[in-house]
């Protein structure tokens, strides 16, 4: 079976994969179980090494799910955009910028460190980087403007980055919804949902991508009076980039996929953790939403593979991607149908996301070049880069107690499952 190469609308392959067996079942009650406040600024990369070890990691897992096409949002750093290239995958660069970081001290409530100048300059680099990718002679790479959340950029930096994109005729991508505490946040702040807010400043069109839109006003998580932010996306063209795992690891789901959906609310799927594996996401989101939404109905599996493909396709403005056709680029994947995880065969592309996953992934081809044969990723050395990722994971929770509020070690803040013993 040959399937249309998938569009992955929001990763971040530069932080995500070191985190594997750390932020699994981290716990943050201050912050309904957020972990964007205590443990992400924590566990991170200490330096380029270790970022340049998750990006390769990241990019094999991609690759090996029948991912052709990325948006990378990671803050830039020496030989991203060369190895986005080496790997072959078609990638849009989204370098992240905003006026705020967050930082708690106390484990329940965020505070916000606000430096525009910092923000304007994180800004002219990301502009810098955007217009040099442009028209790329490898035909493969672009990008997408990407202030980086809702409550970390000001208004200005919202409009200019806006705008930016507009004159370029690329994609605007931001972090909104996200969260129990970015919601209550922007209402104190402006007395209005972080959706109604970015309208209210003119950013939401057709262009404009929302990750992850999952705290509107009619999750039931807020109890909230009003019910406008769905119709507000719907009637302004917006796309959702909906990444269900990492959301399901803390109990939080969209509510629902198939009411975005009918309420004319188009959804992308992205893969905003490890694995980096976009089939693993359509499987999750298949079910999660079911169960979210009590029924079997809530969505089927074509609504779950349109949005792999023609929805993130569209979100880009690029039709001539996530779909087989003459004209469109040559990015596809070859499925092994005679695998046992794929047999009987009867209904295969629905076996592929609810059964098989990408072990039935055999060879895939980027912009008419083969990039994965037999299951094999051809230009990284995967088993080299998982040598350096565990000694850049070691480093980072090493350094655990340093960036710690309250100076918890790596296994207080994420604790092992069990007792181990090493044996000699």
């Amino acid at each position: 079976m040959i399937i249309p190469g998938l569009v992955d609308i929001h990763a971040h392959p530069t932080t995500e994969p070191i985190r594997k067996g750390v932020t699994d079942e981290t716990l943050s009650p201050g912050f309904w179980h957020s972990s964007l406040y205590e443990h992400l600024p924590v566990f991170d990369p200490v330096d380029e090494q270790g970022r340049l070890a998750c990006l390769k990691v990241a990019l094999a897992e991609l690759l090996l799910s029948g991912v052709t096409t990325l948006v990378d949002l990671s803050s830039p750093f020496e030989g991203w955009t060369e190895t986005l290239l080496d790997s072959g995958i078609r990638s849009f660069v989204a370098p992240s910028f905003r006026d705020a970081r967050w930082f708690t001290t106390n484990g329940h409530s965020l505070e916000y460190d606000w430096d525009h100048e910092a923000g304007q300059k994180a800004f002219s680099a990301a502009q810098k980087i955007v217009e040099g990718v442009e028209n790329h002679p490898s035909g493969r790479l672009s990008a997408v403007v990407s202030p980086s959340q809702v409550d970390t950029c000001s208004e200005v930096l919202l409009r200019d980055s806006h705008a930016l994109a507009r004159d370029h005729d690329l994609s605007w991508t931001i972090h909104a919804a996200q969260s129990v505490t970015e919601f209550h946040e922007m209402q104190h702040r402006h007395g209005m949902t972080s959706i109604q807010w970015l309208d209210s400043i003119d950013v939401l069109d057709e262009r404009s991508v929302i990750a992850h839109g999952i705290f509107l006003d009619h999750h039931p998580w807020l109890h909230w009076t009003s019910q406008q932010d769905l119709k507000l996306l719907s009637d302004r063209d917006v796309t959702i980039a909906h990444c269900p795992t990492v959301f399901s690891r803390r109990g939080i789901a969209l509510n629902t996929f198939g009411t975005y959906l009918d309420n004319g609310v188009r959804i992308s799927i992205g893969t905003d953790t490890y694995p980096h594996n976009m089939l693993d996401e359509c499987r999750t989101a298949t079910m999660v939403a079911r169960i979210i939404g009590q029924s079997v109905t809530d969505l089927d599996c074509a609504d779950v593979f349109n949005a792999a493909t023609v929805a993130g396709a569209h979100a880009l403005n690029r039709n001539d991607l996530g779909r087989i056709a003459v004209g469109c680029k040559a990015d596809f994947s070859i499925i092994d149908l005679t695998l046992p995880c794929m047999r009987p065969v009867r209904e295969p592309l629905r076996s592929l996301i609810t059964v098989a996953g990408n072990r039935a992934v055999a060879d895939v081809f980027i912009h008419g070049e083969q990039v994965v044969s037999s299951g094999n990723v051809l230009n990284i050395d995967l088993e080299l880069e998982l040598t350096r990722l565990q000694i850049a994971q070691q480093n980072m929770l090493n350094a655990v107690p340093e960036r710690d509020w309250n100076n918890r070690s790596a296994e207080e803040l994420a604790p092992l499952m069990l007792k181990t013993v090493e044996s000699i």
